[in-house]
């Protein structure tokens, strides 16, 4: 729940990122299932990034409402991370970000997706990709 903490700026820590290949001169890019993920993201409130708890599970049986996470890791990684970015732009806490990129994304496609996600709430008529 790193996105609970607050940010403080007298305590920060270098953060960590996976090892990546320095040859890879490739653009970034996205899927058209990942960017659906990312544009669906929009409307998913912070609670659905969190584990479910007996409460919450009961309600979302009570209610009919399904489990939000995706089934594969990785597409949850994205969806996790598009979640909180929808929410706090380029302020996403660094142990998300090295979490999103252990799950196989570059810092790249990180930027892609953040700048995407700002140009869309900068203009409200463009959808990313």
């Amino acid at each position: 729940m790193a996105y609970l903490a607050k940010i403080e700026t007298q305590d920060s820590r270098p953060v960590a990122l996976p090892a990546i290949a320095a040859n890879n001169n490739t653009r970034p890019n996205f899927s058209p299932l990942e960017w659906s993920i990312i544009r669906l993201a929009r409307i998913d409130r912070l609670w659905t990034i969190r584990t479910a708890g007996r409460l919450r599970r009961f309600w979302n049986w009570f209610v009919g409402r399904g489990n939000p996470e995706l089934a594969n890791p990785k597409l949850e990684a994205l969806r996790r991370m598009a979640v909180l970015t929808w929410h706090f732009g380029f302020t996403v806490p660094g142990e998300d970000v090295s979490e999103f990129i252990s799950a196989g994304f570059s810092p790249d496609q990180y930027e892609l997706m953040a700048a995407s996600i700002n140009a869309a709430l900068s203009s409200p008529r463009r959808i990313p990709a």
